[in-house]
């Protein structure tokens, strides 16, 4: 792709620039912008080879984004999900991002030389597809360190990259970074929502039940766990330690309640209310009720694995109590004028609350009442009954038979990976907080934008 000293027509630039600005005000994705962007400017006659972009912004649950365009080929997306440490921090060290987040730089260009010794790793990756010249650059979102967008441009033209076309990719990087941030800015608000109220609370925060009192009275199948001799835990294996095992136990448990028309509304100390939304005839709630005792049986199946795995680090087993049942409940926000939850609340909530709490009494693991049980079928066994605080009829409590807890081993552990992600994240995958990497001879503390990434 001979083009090196071509003229870039200004109007083309600008086109692409003007795409931007209605993509993002369109509320488009990330995605569909950075390809979108990288089609056009390569169409505008810029001789683009690769284009790397990476982004960092706040999330709970991921470290980074990033994107790579290539020409004939499209964009591919890489990231990472959150943890305590970077899978690849050698990679980061060594790449031109490190060099010009430690230096204070805001581009760094390099023409690919095939026979001198590569600079950065990431040249010998270059100089495999045939590029012949490199441009990085850093580009702030004028916010808090750590936060914006770092890229690369790669070009395969014979004598690189001209003045003009440098001048041209100048040009357009502000345009797509004000683009990028009101991508980023959008789904992070649908993503932070998502992923503290859950999908359907965050949605209808999102559509505007944002007042105190907003929200709708639902019909549900309700199932309230509980971690057992937490307080003990505690104790015994200190703060962070109790704080691991508490979120192998949600990891574990949890997860299953969160498919499958499931949601967990709400996590109450060391247990977790979900919800299955259901009409309000016999055959939804029918549905609603198997879908629930689908996810129990797989929640168990993953209890016993883990705590198998905790008995062989020579750990006690996490034990906890599940309890059933069907109900109306009201869906919405309460609090103060000026600090409010989303949540479930009502009756049907206190009692199943309370009948989770009953499984110490019986010794067993999962209750549900007589409601549940008749909606879901298969096979229970009558414990008892029982006068339930503030509920004037006396609660059957029953225990759920073989049938009922019969499960496939693969079909319950399926899809691991994929824990704890809601709808939204899995379409935007990650953004990075605005953590801070320290140098690694402890000089100073630079903002790692990208992690591996270049």
């Amino acid at each position: 792709m001979n083009t090196h000293g071509a003229d870039v027509s200004n109007i083309l630039l600008d086109r692409v620039s003007g795409w931007l600005k209605t993509a993002a005000l369109g509320g488009e994705t990330l995605e569909h912008i950075v390809a979108g962007f990288c089609e056009r400017l390569a169409a505008a006659g810029v001789p683009l080879l690769r284009v790397h972009l990476s982004f960092s912004m706040l999330h709970p649950l991921y470290d980074a984004l990033g994107f790579t365009w290539m020409r004939g080929k499209g964009v591919t997306v890489e990231g990472f999900r959150a943890s305590g440490e970077d899978s690849e921090p050698s990679r980061f060290l060594l790449s031109p991002y490190y060099y010009l987040l430690s230096n204070s730089l805001d581009h760094l260009r390099r023409r690919i030389d095939h026979k001198a010794p590569a600079e950065f790793p990431i040249f010998n990756d270059l100089r495999e597809i045939g590029a012949t010249d490199y441009m990085a650059f850093v580009q702030s979102f004028g916010e808090a360190p750590g936060q914006g967008m770092v890229g690369s441009w790669a070009t395969d033209a014979p004598g690189g990259f001209s003045d003009n076309v440098i001048d041209a990719l100048l040009r357009v990087q502000n345009s797509l970074a004000v683009a990028a941030k009101m991508a980023v800015l959008g789904k992070l608000a649908d993503n932070m929502l998502m992923t503290y109220l859950g999908g359907n609370a965050g949605r209808r925060v999102l559509s505007g039940q944002i007042r105190r009192g907003d929200g709708e009275t639902i019909r549900a199948a309700l199932v309230m766990a509980d971690m057992r001799q937490s307080t003990m835990l505690a104790e015994k294996e200190g703060r962070q330690a109790y704080i691991d095992t508490l979120n192998q136990f949600f990891d574990a448990i949890a997860t299953p309640f969160n498919r499958n028309g499931g949601e967990i509304v709400s996590f109450i100390g060391d247990g977790f209310l979900a919800v299955y939304p259901c009409g309000r005839h016999r055959e939804p709630s029918q549905v609603a009720a198997q879908a629930a005792m689908t996810a129990v049986r797989h929640a168990t199946l993953r209890m016993n694995e883990l705590n198998a795995n905790r008995r062989k680090d020579g750990l006690v087993d996490i034990r906890y109590g599940i309890g059933l049942h069907v109900g109306n409940v009201m869906f919405g926000n309460v609090g103060l004028k000026d600090r409010l939850t989303f949540s479930a609340f009502g009756s049907a909530v206190n009692e199943v609350q309370r009948l989770q709490g009953l499984t110490k009494k019986y010794s067993q693991s999962i209750v549900a009442s007589q409601t549940f049980a008749t909606y879901c079928g298969g096979e229970w066994t009558t414990l008892g009954q029982e006068k339930l605080r503030g509920v004037r009829q006396k609660l059957t409590v029953l225990l759920p038979g073989q049938t009922n807890l019969k499960v496939d081993r693969a079909e319950a552990l399926d899809g691991n990976g994929r824990d704890g992600r809601s709808e939204a994240e899995q379409v935007m995958l990650l953004y990075r907080d605005a953590r801070s990497l320290r140098d690694m001879d402890g000089r100073s503390k630079v903002p790692t934008i990208a992690r591996g990434l270049n």
